[in-house]
Parts: structure tokens; C-alpha cells; sequence
């Protein structure tokens, strides 16, 4: 068996796992570095009344938990479904390598887990979207990135 499929079998009975116990939505993600798993998770949205826990970033904050970093260079992710925006953005703030995904985003929409909204919002005008922005008190807020610029000691990441 192929190393890329086994791991994503385990994504995907994650997935399963998580629908058969009435657990959340059905996702799952696996983290893996050097051929060893790190982390794996299913959704824990429901579960964790936390709609930030799909399953990558729930095994983005076990691997990181794991590796004691924030940074995930060195590992792979595999995921039941091809992420949404933010579990995207997630994995590229981590630092993955790669990722490989089993269902794509059509799949999840037809079965009422449509990102596209998202998608589309991103690209319109802040003014234009339908949740109302306000950019409120930026020359305050701008004194703690000019401290940053200065300070000495900062972690880039």
C-alpha cells in the first residue's frame, strides 16, 4: 500500500468515525512528519461548541502541541475533504509542506457544507460584503506595529 494512502485512510476513517459516533461533520486530517503520525483529528465543531475546530485545525494545534512550535515545516497533511478558507489559511500559516485532500469542496457543498460564500465575500469590497466591517481607532492600534517594528526581541513568524 502506498504511504500517501494509508495515511489518508486514516484521514477518512476519522471522518467516518466522527459521522457514526454523532459527533460533528464529517472531516477528518492527519499531520505527519519523517512517516510517523504527529497528530490526527477528526471535526469538533459540535462537540467543542467551537466553530474554528474543523479537523485541520484541531491536528494543526495537536501537532504544534506535539512538536512544541508553531511552525509545521517538515510535515504533511492529509484531509478527508479539500479545505475551506480558513482551515487553508491555517495550514499555510503553519508552515505544511503539503497537503493532500480526499472529496473536494463540490462534494462538501453538496451536502450543505458550501465554503463558496466565503470565497466569494474575500473578493468583493469590504463596503460590498455582507457582514458589516467599521475600521475603528487605526492610529491607536498602529502604536503596538510600530512596536513591534522596533522591538528587538520579536519572533518572526
Amino acid at each position: 500500500m502506498d504511504i500517501h494512502e494509508k495515511f489518508m485512510r486514516m484521514a477518512i476513517a476519522l471522518s467516518e468515525k466522527n459521522v457514526a459516533e454523532g459527533l460533528g461533520g464529517p472531516f477528518g486530517a492527519v499531520i505527519v512528519k519523517d512517516g510517523e503520525v504527529i497528530a490526527a483529528s477528526a471535526n469538533k465543531v459540535v462537540p467543542t461548541n467551537d466553530p474554528t475546530a474543523h479537523a485541520e485545525v484541531s491536528a494543526i494545534r495537536l501537532a504544534c502541541a506535539a512538536l512544541n512550535t508553531y511552525c509545521l515545516e517538515g510535515c504533511v497533511i492529509y484531509t478527508s475533504c479539500e479545505p475551506c478558507p480558513m482551515c487553508l489559511g491555517a495550514i499555510y500559516w503553519a508552515r505544511l509542506d503539503k497537503l493532500y485532500y480526499a472529496n473536494t469542496k463540490a462534494d462538501a457543498a453538496a451536502i450543505g457544507f458550501d465554503d463558496h460564500f466565503i470565497y466569494d465575500e474575500i473578493a468583493l469590497p469590504i463596503e460590498e460584503r455582507r457582514l458589516p466591517v467599521v475600521e475603528l481607532l487605526r492610529d491607536e492600534a498602529l502604536g503596538a506595529f510600530r512596536a513591534w517594528e522596533e522591538h528587538e526581541g520579536k519572533t518572526h513568524y
